[in-house]
């Protein structure tokens, strides 16, 4: 039986699983995909959304103009989302486990399900919050992540080989909290003095 164009989107949702340990009951939630049109091409098994399109499945939460499946005859599903022009399109979910979430964000996002690589392309930016405060910022022209490896790489030069961003790769970090500050050794008591000069010995 032929695989429907979603039955492997989850792939795209759990892009950066690996990497930020995403959320696990979420591949077990119904995923719902709102848009203002849909055009499936079952002979070409391609389906093609546009239109204020939102994509939410348990914490994960994707938004675009144009979100495209297609599937090739060996099952492989290859996946892009576009953004409206002048913005980016957006991805979160929540991390396994803690109070932490991960956004990202591009002008395109890919997913190549053969090569289990997925790409932000075009002004790419990735977002780590602790609850309500953003913890660290990677931004640059092109970020990919290959899930297979687990490795993740993040350039200044564009998907056609520009320059964006000036060229360059900003990551902001925050330092982790020392759950207890060191104590030092200060010995006996101070004993107040009586007069200018101190105790006589």
């Amino acid at each position: 039986m032929k695989k429907t164009p979603f039955s492997t989107f989850l792939c795209l949702v759990c892009l950066l699983g690996g990497a930020v340990r995403a959320e696990n009951a979420d591949q077990y939630q119904k995923m719902i995909i709102e848009a203002d049109e849909l055009r499936s091409d079952d002979l070409n098994q391609v389906t093609v959304y546009t239109g204020r399109v939102v994509v939410t499945k348990g914490t994960i939460l994707m938004r675009g103009s144009r979100l495209e499946i297609h599937e090739d005859p060996q099952g492989n599903q290859f996946v892009t989302l576009i953004a409206p022009p002048g913005q980016r399109a957006f991805y979160r979910q929540k991390r396994e486990g803690v109070d932490e979430f991960f956004e990202g964000e591009g002008e395109r996002i890919e997913y190549d399900g053969k090569a289990d690589v997925v790409k932000f392309m075009e002004r790419a930016e990735m977002r780590r919050y602790q609850g309500a405060t953003m913890n660290d910022q990677l931004t640059g022209a092109l970020m990919v992540y290959d899930n297979k490896t687990d490795v993740f790489t993040m350039t200044g030069r564009g998907a056609a080989g520009d320059r964006t961003s000036g060229g360059r790769v900003r990551h902001m970090l925050t330092p982790k909290k020392a759950a207890s500050a060191p104590t030092a050794d200060v010995g006996a008591p101070l004993r107040p003095s009586t007069s200018l000069g101190g105790d006589k010995k």
